[in-house]
């Protein structure tokens, strides 16, 4: 009787239908995450893990350079690909939202989005023959006159790795902003230029404050997991674009010394989400003062 009355009440149907996807979530998320911070505290030497509470992975992360280095050096690179990306991406969501056809809109969200239907591995493989030594870009240029020799300071560097990111993630980053620019109600742009206002100030003060949710949206979804990745790092950046994901890769899987791993992991996790929210707080106080 008491479930029976449970589930007559709105708020029961929305927890019964709520609680399956809180599950899953809790199951894949929470508690992987939960288990890393518990690593972070222990030791391992070989193959033996003590489990006894320490902090001696925190205190060897602050003390050797190399780890803040890379952590440094991660956040840099995150910050340009982030900036690089959502500066050419919206160009391209302001033309699709506000120039293209809307029965041509949907072509044109499906040729942005061809880019995913190959591998992320494949991609990156095609940017090392396009940037490579003797690759695209420099043959390009020798055959062209333009250079003597080809160019080495595009692969195998932190430059060549920002490149790769900033290809990768442009979808991402194009798709939230052009769904803002979508929800704008066109009557206040042209409000705004009945008032008076040129195109470059209605851009200003109506529709680029309009959109910021999708900018927010395009910042936070390319910063985030760039963070993370590996992989480019590994193949395009050579010695010195190694980044944060690729020592915790180093602990986990050659060095087995998955504590250290974890506590790198740690560190670099509560810096990307003190960057992200102090980042979304500015932006709510500037759209708060604008209003």
């Amino acid at each position: 009787m008491r479930l029976g009355n449970f589930t007559k009440s709105e708020g029961g149907r929305a927890a019964l239908l709520l609680a399956p996807p809180f599950l899953y979530a809790l199951a894949l998320l929470a508690l992987p995450i939960l288990a890393v911070v518990l690593f972070s505290f222990w030791t391992q030497d070989f193959m033996t893990i003590d489990t006894g509470f320490t902090l001696a992975n925190y205190r060897e992360f602050f003390d050797k350079p190399i780890y803040t280095v890379l952590l440094g050096r991660s956040l840099m690179v995150s910050g340009i690909v982030t900036l690089v990306t959502v500066i050419l991406a919206y160009p391209v969501a302001y033309f699709l939202s506000f120039h293209v056809a809307p029965a041509r809109k949907s072509l044109w969200l499906f040729l942005i989005t061809i880019p995913f239907w190959t591998s992320y591995l494949i991609r990156v493989f095609l940017w090392k023959v396009i940037l490579g030594y003797n690759g695209v870009i420099n043959s390009g240029l020798v055959g062209a006159g333009i250079i003597d020799e080809p160019l080495s300071f595009i692969l195998y560097n932190v430059n060549a790795v920002i490149i790769t990111l900033a290809h990768a993630f442009a979808p991402f980053a194009i798709l939230p902003i052009f769904v803002a620019l979508e929800k704008i109600d066109r009557s206040l742009i042209e409000a705004s230029r009945d008032l008076g206002e040129t195109r470059i100030s209605t851009f200003f003060r109506v529709t680029l404050p309009l959109s910021m949710p999708g900018l927010v949206a395009a910042v936070l979804i390319v910063f985030i997991p760039t963070i993370g990745d590996y992989v480019t790092p590994e193949l395009m950046g050579g010695a010195g674009g190694k980044l944060i994901a690729n020592m915790i890769q180093t602990q986990f899987l050659q060095l087995n010394n998955a504590p250290m791993g974890a506590a790198i992991a740690i560190v670099a996790m509560t810096c990307v989400t003190a960057i992200a929210l102090v980042f979304v707080g500015l932006n709510r106080r500037w759209l708060r003062g604008r209003g």
